[in-house]
């Protein structure tokens, strides 16, 4: 008798902790405002700070003794040069107009629209996401690694910032905004690097610790997965070495500095994978220790990304501090563009800032808080861990071949392991020669040069192809930028064994060429120790 009323005690005191309400973080109108413009500026001027750095350091960080410009006019300058910089900024945009227009309750269908169809342009997850959609394959299976090469590219990462900026403190709230949004490009970590994005930013409304920012903005993120491993490595060893942050990027470097998907990364240097990149974000902003100049420094001179990753952390800090306790060194350039429209966009910083503010007003109200005329009541409820989802399982990275060389016809390959993917890209020869192409290293060639110079071309190449003697699928490679496909030809999770591909250009032009740089390689074995080729 005793042991059921002590059981029907504890299910009356679980009842009874479930029934209170939330912790409520009350804010005026001025500092969610304030919180909501430092976010926007503070992504802002970190991306323009990284822009000389961006890739230029792969697998070295940028020594202290090698300055990084900062000054008056410096933020238009990059404007003006680059508008395909802030790719960090217009791509929330256009997910902030989206929701302006159509509400918060919008379809993930109608989000990908608005974000396949948007007139700038995309590189990696994005752009394979995009060109996903147009050919029919909508998400989440736009975003997932078996349709998407890039799928555990940072890609999501340097767009999640407004979900944290219209969800503030709301962390159950963003993390379904994350997942309506992120799988339009991204699965698994590339998914995952999103998430913490939008719940670092989320989180920074209210806590003024980066410690404890991190430690709650990874709390969302399953623990089995690769990418909380990664973020929890950084925070253990921040524990106990506290001091200096290169000893951290050492560490990183040799534990997570394996890419095992970008096809432009695999066996290289170049490394755009959601983990490292969002490690660099969370070594910054421990080692920063809420300095904002420090936290800057610290995520531009990791390297690889060294844009997006200054970016998330200017952005962060600006939601903690506040748009008016920027330090004015940083604020005042930016100041020259607040209220020019984004590429791509009908929107500029100054109408993000109210956009934003809108929408978080709406979300508050909608998760059962409390809207006045002069302060909002926000309730603060405990996140459930996302759902565990890893890509490229059984997909180890074995061999990747150079090939530099051209389809024209049709191109063949054997290979032993489970699955390939090449890196190349569709080119017009139309206004360069083949000497010089032969003569220029393709790591500067591709579609970021053939592609941007003639963005309206309408040529699409139809190549076949066939593995093992059967047909596996028709691509379509456009030639038009904004339509394109990044890899020629990709296929995972075969049979391990021997296989034979070949790829056949049904619709040949003279003035076109398929380049093949490179082939990665996988197999289901980790350590496979009988791989051949075989032209």
């Amino acid at each position: 008798m005793k042991k059921q009323t002590l059981l029907i005690s504890l299910l009356l005191l679980c009842l009874v902790v479930r029934a209170q309400p939330p912790s409520v973080l009350k804010l005026s109108d001025y500092d969610l405002l304030d919180k909501i413009k430092g976010g926007w500026a503070g992504q802002t001027i970190g991306v323009v700070f990284g822009a000389p750095t961006e890739f230029k350091f792969s697998g070295t960080y940028i020594q202290d003794y090698q300055p990084i410009s900062w000054d008056k006019g410096y933020v238009k300058y990059w404007w003006d040069k680059k508008p395909g910089l802030f790719d960090d900024i217009y791509n929330d945009i256009t997910f902030v107009e989206a929701f302006q227009e159509l509400g918060l309750d919008c379809s993930q269908l109608e989000l990908a629209k608005r974000f396949a169809y948007a007139d700038y342009h995309l590189a990696h997850a994005n752009q394979a996401g995009r060109y996903n959609i147009r050919q029919g394959i909508l998400p989440p299976e736009s975003g997932h690694w078996r349709n998407n090469p890039h799928a555990d590219d940072l890609d999501f990462q340097i767009e999640a910032d407004f979900i944290g900026l219209m969800a503030p403190g709301m962390l159950p709230q963003a993390m379904e905004i994350a997942s309506r949004v992120g799988h339009i490009m991204n699965s698994g970590d590339g998914f995952y690097g999103g998430a913490f994005v939008a719940a670092l930013y989320s989180t920074a409304f209210c806590e003024t610790d980066p410690k404890v920012i991190v430690e709650k903005a990874l709390s969302v993120i399953p623990a089995e997965s690769t990418f909380f491993q990664c973020i929890n490595d950084v925070i253990r060893f921040h524990a106990l070495h506290p001091q200096n942050w290169k000893d951290c990027w050492y560490f990183l470097q040799e534990k997570w500095n394996c890419d095992v998907g970008c096809p432009k990364g695999v066996f290289l240097n170049f490394n755009i994978d959601a983990k490292l990149n969002s490690a660099f974000v969370a070594l910054a902003l421990l080692y920063g220790e809420g300095d904002y100049t420090r936290s800057l420094d610290i995520a531009t001179r990791c390297g690889q990304d060294s844009d997006c990753n200054p970016s998330t952390v200017g952005g962060v800090l600006g939601v903690m501090y506040g748009y008016s306790q920027i330090p004015g060194f940083w604020l005042e350039p930016l100041k020259e563009i607040e209220d020019l429209d984004f590429e791509g966009t009908t929107t500029s910083l100054s109408k993000a800032y109210n956009m934003s503010f809108g929408q978080a007003k709406q979300m508050i109200v909608k998760a059962g808080g409390k809207v006045t005329d002069s302060e909002v009541e926000i309730p603060l409820y405990t996140p459930e861990v996302l759902p565990l989802e890893q890509n490229f399982e059984n997909t180890f990275p074995l061999y990747r071949e150079r090939k530099d060389c051209f389809l024209t016809d049709t191109y063949a390959f054997d290979f032993n392991g489970n699955g390939f993917v090449i890196w190349g890209n569709l080119c017009c020869t139309r206004h360069i020669s083949f000497d010089y192409i032969d003569r220029v290293s393709t790591r500067h060639i591709g579609s970021e040069v053939f592609g941007l110079a003639e963005p309206d071309d309408p040529y699409v190449a139809i190549v076949e192809v066939w593995i093992d003697q059967k047909l596996d699928h028709v691509a379509r490679l456009p030639m038009r930028n904004a339509d394109r496909r990044l890899e020629p030809a990709w296929k995972y999770l075969l049979n391990e064994g021997r296989h034979h591909v070949a790829l056949k250009w049904l619709n040949p032009e003279k003035d076109y060429v398929i380049r093949i740089n490179d082939i990665v390689y996988y197999s289901e074995n980790r350590n496979h120790d009988k791989f051949y080729i075989n032209n």
